[in-house]
């Protein structure tokens, strides 16, 4: 019966160690530096890597201040892709617009819509008005078209949701975002494009159709996004605020309708109850001041 195991055959040298284990004579030891974090923030020619700007130790973890240029330039970090899809989602919402902005409100999108929607409300003014002074002598374009349109979109898409904020946070409610509320009222405009660019029709029951339209899809998507903001306060508060929300908006459909297409407006001195041969060569003056005055 053979023996079980293993023969280990071992080298032994003259001085009788087990080959060479001296190891401190050859073996140098240096401190580790694994937990130094110097060499990450050193510039390397290459780029950062993208999630470099979210980790707290970064260049640009830093607190912007406000007058400088990169405390703005955040509001403004969205790409195309993402403005589209916003766009696309104010116009067909499926979801909240909230949960559709992933925690990163924007203010390029609101800002040049608001401009898109100025430019077309003064070329689709400017048409209404040549249509309504059509035969009553030389045409002559008002730029108060333009200023007028300037104050509206921007005084209202600026001022209503600093209001809508200031109220929110003064009744209670800890979920209030200034930036959600400018980009759920900036991205609310667009619809107007599409109405300003149909409403100068001389069809007057046509235009109304075309701003009520406009309204009732804007307010809707107002509404069904704030809804969960503002339930977060108490019952009558809310309700006080969800009647403010609609009534300004109310507030800015007629405006629309009243000082953009007013050849179809129903105050008195209308360009409809003021007759072609009205007022002589001063009456397309007059009209134009009833405008805005």
């Amino acid at each position: 019966m053979s023996r079980s195991g293993y023969d280990a055959v071992v080298d032994v040298d003259d001085e009788g160690d087990l080959g060479h284990t001296d190891l401190r004579e050859d073996l140098e030891f240096h401190q580790s530096n694994f937990s130094s974090t110097t060499n990450l923030n050193k510039p390397s020619g290459l780029p950062l890597p993208a999630t470099a700007s979210s980790s707290g130790g970064g260049q640009s973890g830093g607190k912007k201040l406000i007058w400088t240029l990169g405390f703005y330039s955040q509001f403004f970090d969205v790409d195309t892709t993402s403005v589209l899809q916003r766009c696309w989602a104010a116009l067909f919402p499926r979801a909240n617009f909230l949960d559709v902005l992933e925690g990163n409100p924007d203010l390029y999108g609101p800002f040049w819509i608001a401009t898109t929607v100025v430019l077309i409300l003064f070329l689709g003014g400017t048409i209404s008005d040549y249509l309504a002074s059509t035969g009553r002598g030389n045409f002559a374009y008002d730029f108060r078209l333009l200023s007028g349109a300037a104050g509206l979109v921007y005084g209202y898409t600026t001022f209503v949701p600093v209001v809508l904020y200031l109220a929110l946070r003064y009744f209670g409610s800890e979920s209030a975002n200034l930036l959600e509320c400018w980009a759920l009222y900036g991205y609310s405009n667009l619809i107007w494009i599409p109405v300003a660019l149909v409403s100068w029709s001389p069809i007057k029951i046509l235009n109304w159709v075309f701003v009520g339209v406009g309204f009732g899809v804007s307010v809707a998507f107002l509404l069904r996004n704030l809804y969960p903001v503002l339930s977060a306060t108490d019952r009558q508060t809310s309700k006080v605020l969800l009647v403010a929300v609609v009534a300004l908006h109310f507030g800015l459909a007629i405006a629309i309708k009243v000082l953009f297409f007013a050849h179809g407006s129903p105050l008195p001195g209308g360009k409809e109850e003021t007759g072609p041969g009205t007022g002589g060569g001063d009456g397309d003056g007059g009209d134009k001041q009833a405008m805005f005055f």
